[in-house]
């Protein structure tokens, strides 16, 4: 066998053992949840944030997963925006607060899972986060999830721990918090909620205008909604199926859309966006907790779910 053939053959191996490797990957580094219609996925290499929606016998995900900032996960802002651009911190991303993030940082540099487990119907994960616009600096702080899949409802609960030892950023400011980020696929294009004046008593929901999001200096375009008075909003798509996010404890509601493709699909730049928002006041020992619903089906589907929490009925 000649050079090129000898190359041939170890490039051939190396492929092989690569695509060995991932595949064992898939099978060991996700939680999965299903029931008769769903199916969700955590990613384990990922902070154990949800990386995977799809419907049973489908194979479709709606969940946008094109970077670290996307997916469906806990993300935190504290202090005020500074440049650290000298210390690794993205020049896209800059100034910027103290923001951990559950999946990683703008360089794919991905959080470290510390606990994972799955009992029946739900599971619990454990994280130290990374800071979003650094490069390979994990967060001072734990973040904990615990998600339980019920029906059409995905019930999250999430809890940040702090024990920061940095004084660069202040104490001094309150933010926005993203309670929690979530990142649906462009597809889903149609945006949904309630923004009358009459909640829970089925008045009808209203179609809001989609913004277009602009991210990095020029992140001030992003949609924000208030009097969303059922601390619900939904993206569905042309067939009418979609996700709709439930946080009674927002106090406003940031979404948009990045980037309309004709694609629109999990892996792909552009993404619809929906953040329940509430304003906290962080300190470096603080501890946030915070519920919230992932629901799925139509619009009135989604809201009938919305009712039943609302109601604290099952």
């Amino acid at each position: 066998m000649d050079m090129k053939g000898i190359h041939r053959l170890a490039l051939l191996l190396f492929l092989s053992f690569c695509a060995g490797t991932v595949q064992a990957a898939r099978g060991g580094d996700f939680l999965e949840l299903r029931n008769r219609s769903l199916i969700v996925r955590q990613d384990l290499t990922r902070g154990g944030a949800i990386c995977f929606v799809g419907r049973r016998g489908e194979g479709r995900n709606y969940v946008n997963i094109f970077d670290e900032g996307r997916y469906i996960q806990q993300s935190y802002y504290a202090g005020r925006s500074i440049n650290r651009q000298a210390e690794g911190q993205s020049p896209f991303w800059t100034p910027w607060p103290w923001n951990p993030i559950q999946v990683g940082d703008y360089k794919r540099n991905r959080a470290q899972i510390l606990e994972s487990r799955k009992h029946g119907k739900s599971t619990y994960v454990k994280c130290i986060p990374m800071l979003w616009d650094m490069a390979g600096q994990p967060a001072e702080a734990e973040m904990e999830q615990w998600t339980t899949l019920e029906a059409n409802a995905l019930h999250v609960r999430c809890r940040l721990v702090c024990h920061r030892t940095d004084t660069i950023y202040g104490s001094d400011s309150d933010n926005h918090q993203e309670i929690p980020a979530v990142y649906p696929i462009s597809s889903l294009c149609h945006l949904y909620a309630y923004r009358g004046d009459k909640p829970f008593v089925f008045e009808p929901a209203d179609s809001v205008e989609v913004e277009e999001l602009r991210f990095g200096e020029d992140a001030h375009g992003w949609g924000r909604y208030d009097n969303v008075a059922e601390h619900w909003m939904a993206f569905v798509g042309n067939d009418g199926w979609g996700i709709g996010v439930y946080s009674p404890t927002a106090e406003f509601f940031w979404a948009g859309r990045y980037k309309p493709s004709r694609s629109g699909e999990a892996g792909d730049e552009s993404t619809s966006y929906i953040a329940p928002v509430r304003t906290n006041h962080m300190q470096r020992d603080s501890i946030i907790e915070y519920d919230y619903y992932l629901l799925f089906g139509t619009v009135e589907e989604i809201r009938r779910a919305v009712y039943r929490l609302h109601s604290g009925k099952k």
